[in-house]
């Protein structure tokens, strides 16, 4: 009974992720893409790189109320809730959100258009666009290292049981900073905006990494919340700018390999080496855990570096051959 009840919320975490997916990774970004234009996706950029860590905040203070509650009641009210507000919103989608008016092109060739983006010819036709992949994948994997183990760091390492007041407000206020910072990219473009995000990364990395009080800790998660929201936008515009006119669907699956797919494997597998030799916790249910330590903001912080590098690499590349940044046209 167990193995199929286990089989059956896997299928449904599988169902659920390919409908949000085709949703919001697919459908609304190709929308975004097209309704955005050279001078106004930075701005753009700021506000939906902030959104996700602001949907953890509200999930964080929304369902406090239930933490006392029985388990599997408490579980059936909260997918209950979300999906209903899900439902509700897709509803209401439906009547106040105006489509954009580019033209589409014949693409009923679904596999030919699947394959699209990994052409050759499409490549090399679209050189910065493929680079702004490669490095935000890059970007991305510093992240992962350390993402998915920042909140038992702070709640079982540094032993800091109301972790809320410190992610609370650095999530509000690496949103806001993030809003605001979306407009910096379209006033100065790639190259002259996001080196701020990555020394606030490398900021906050630092302090994360050397320093275990409270008062360092929130400066450091705040810094690096800074870093890492700004610099999603920053990329997240670019990509945009960078994606060919018309074709803006053929190239999300593209786009989420180098945002989700290669630093969620890559980025977590380095983080477990990192910590392999970390110390030991026992479980509630008799099962033993790893504790996560500084470790994982160093190692972030090296492949953050290799991003410097890169861009630094890049920026130059630009400057001799201009052609590089050549924004897209309509293509065949």
């Amino acid at each position: 009974a167990s193995t199929i009840g286990v089989s059956i919320v896997i299928a449904l975490d599988c169902l659920m992720t390919f409908f949000g997916s085709s949703a919001n990774d697919a459908c609304f970004n190709a929308w975004l893409t097209d309704s955005t234009t050279v001078d106004n996706r930075g701005k753009a950029e700021g506000i939906n790189s902030m959104m996700p860590l602001m949907a953890i905040l509200v999930v964080f203070g929304g369902f406090m109320p239930f933490s006392n509650m029985e388990v599997s009641l408490k579980w059936t009210i909260i997918f209950l809730t979300i999906g209903l507000i899900v439902v509700a919103v897709g509803i209401i989608g439906i009547f106040i959100i105006e489509d954009n008016t580019v033209k589409i092109e014949d693409n009923k060739n679904y596999f030919k258009n699947i394959l699209y983006g990994f052409r050759p010819k499409v490549m090399l036709d679209n050189k910065m666009l493929y680079i702004a992949l490669i490095v935000f994948a890059i970007f991305g994997i510093s992240i992962q290292i350390f993402m998915p183990y920042l909140i038992i760091y702070y709640e079982k390492t540094l032993k800091l049981t109301n972790y809320v007041f410190i992610m609370a407000p650095a999530i509000l206020l690496a949103g806001g900073f993030t809003f605001y910072f979306g407009r910096v990219y379209d006033k100065f473009r790639f190259f002259k905006s996001i080196y701020a995000p990555l020394a606030l990364l490398v900021a906050g990395y630092l302090l994360l990494f050397f320093f275990t009080n409270v008062v360092c800790v929130f400066i450091g998660s705040l810094f690096m919340m800074c870093g890492y929201l700004s610099g999603m936008a920053v990329f997240g515009a670019v990509i945009r700018d960078y994606t060919p006119i018309n074709k803006s669907g053929m190239f999300q699956g593209l786009r989420i390999v180098g945002q989700v797919l290669i630093p969620g494997v890559i980025g977590p597998f380095i983080g477990a080496k990192v910590l392999k030799n970390a110390e030991m916790v026992l479980n509630g249910d008799g099962t033993y855990s790893f504790l996560p330590n500084q470790n994982i903001f160093l190692a972030a912080l090296v492949v953050i570096l290799v991003v410097v590098v890169l861009i630094v690499i890049i920026h130059l590349l630009a400057k001799k051959y201009k052609n590089l940044l050549k924004l897209p046209t309509v293509q065949d």
